[in-house]
């Protein structure tokens, strides 16, 4: 399969879908006063999930990440263990099981299922909650499924990688509310303890009104596979998937969609527009780009400067940056004065000498599954399946903006109909081409 719709000819084609704008996102930076957890949408920071009803968990797509997601699961408290495993391939669900038995965890081989309809098999077991964690290609349809089928959901991140799949990740979510059922996402730093304090500080007038921001994620090039004698196209891309724009969404989303979804959450809004540019230098398999860097504009004079970057041997870091009329923020753990004077930090637990550990108590890959059991076992309702979608959307209009050189707007990129990949799955080969985008080349319709 050609890739007929050009990256550069979305704009050309969009449905008549209502636009989401701020609203549901509504600042609450100068009205809020001294509120609660509860009250400002913040999870209760338990070190451990209550008691409560036995909760079987079943993970879609056991890959590190998958497995790692399911460990945390399993360390929120009592009551909660591994109900089915799922994966396209079986060497990642043996994988998979050799880690649990380390842990003295064993899963029936009839509760393992192995192929694309994997999730299907799993889904329809007698699991509570499924983790979602594959290639997020397949994250719309897998959270549709799973919702239809009544499981409460851990839906990592990111939640899709182009504008329909966010439009199908916000209609299940809002059938998730409707049905009762809970939904947790992987933007852990919304479950991070400094960074909890830190947005508070921010919410009660510690930096004054916000002017300014930035965003960051700048690393060495991530793992890349290269292909193996008797791999099909679709199995190279499936073991290679961080590398493919249509499985993963390009690393802006991959990875720096942790620190876009902070300066939303931070500011209570999406941006209404982006510019962008980015390229390709050194990358080896795929068909991604190396760097971006992105102006996000606000809108009433607020922009953020967002930049990632996967390069060896190149400066590296990876954070936030707010400022305000009365002061400037990391966002995790300090607030400073306009002169660099510290104003507040977080005090983080200290460890036998009496020194600081640098290191919250939970860590947020834990505290966030503690936020999805209490929510089941306490009927405290969480669905963060929206705004992850939004903070999502914005990286995905940044990156569309660096791929075309156009500015594109957040109605623009809501209603658009890009949809990357192929329409049917199969694990032979794939008639599909991977162009590296071109900024700034002529429009087409087709």
């Amino acid at each position: 399969m050609k890739n007929k719709e050009s990256r550069r000819s979305f704009l050309m084609k969009s449905t008549a879908a209502t636009v989401i704008g701020a609203s549901g996102l509504s600042s609450i930076l100068s009205s809020c006063g001294h509120k609660t957890n509860e009250e400002l949408g913040l999870p209760p920071l338990l070190d451990r999930a209550p008691k409560g009803k036995k909760l079987k968990a079943g993970l879609v797509g056991c890959g590190h990440r998958g497995t790692g997601a399911l460990l945390n699961f399993l360390s929120t408290g009592p009551g909660v263990e591994v109900g089915a495993l799922a994966d396209v391939f079986e060497d990642k669900v043996e994988a998979c099981k050799s880690r649990l038995k380390q842990y003295k965890l064993d899963v029936p081989d009839e509760k393992c299922f192995v192929g694309l309809d994997a999730y299907e098999k799993l889904i329809k077991t007698d699991v509570d909650v499924v983790l979602l964690v594959t290639p997020p290609h397949f994250r719309p349809q897998h959270f549709k499924t799973a919702i239809a089928h009544n499981k409460h959901v851990f839906l990592e991140k990111p939640v899709a990688v182009d504008p329909v799949g966010i439009r199908s990740i916000i209609a299940t979510a809002k059938k998730a509310k409707v049905k009762g059922l809970n939904v947790v996402t992987g933007t852990q730093r919304r479950h991070q303890r400094d960074y909890i304090a830190t947005y508070k500080q921010v919410v009660n007038g510690a930096i004054g009104d916000i002017v300014g921001a930035k965003a960051f994620w700048n690393q060495e090039h991530v793992w890349f596979r290269r292909r193996q004698e008797g791999w099909t196209d679709m199995e190279y891309m499936l073991r290679n998937w961080n590398n493919f724009c249509w499985l993963c969404g390009d690393h802006i989303l991959d990875t720096h969609i942790h620190n876009i979804d902070v300066i939303n959450w931070f500011t209570g809004q999406h941006p209404i527009s982006a510019v962008g540019y980015g390229g390709r230098h050194r990358r080896v398999t795929g068909d991604q780009y190396d760097f971006f860097s992105i102006d996000f504009d606000y809108g009433n004079g607020l922009f953020s400067h967002s930049m990632s970057r996967q390069i060896d041997n190149c400066a590296n870091a990876t954070g936030e940056f707010i400022m305000g009329t009365k002061g400037y923020t990391n966002c995790k753990n300090t607030i400073y004065n306009h002169d660099g004077r510290i104003k507040w930090q977080y005090e983080y637990p200290k460890d036998k000498d009496g020194k600081s550990t640098n290191v919250v108590k939970i860590s947020p890959y834990i505290q966030e599954h503690i936020h999805l059991v209490t929510a089941i076992r306490t009927n405290k309702y969480v669905n963060e399946a929206e705004q992850t979608a939004l903070s999502n959307l914005t990286a995905i209009m940044g990156r569309e903006s660096a791929y075309t050189g156009k500015k594109i707007t957040w109605e623009e990129i809501m209603k658009s109909e890009l949809r990357l990949g192929p329409q049917k799955y199969h694990m032979g080969d794939v008639d599909m081409e991977f162009p590296v985008p071109i900024p700034g080349t002529p429009i087409k319709s087709s």
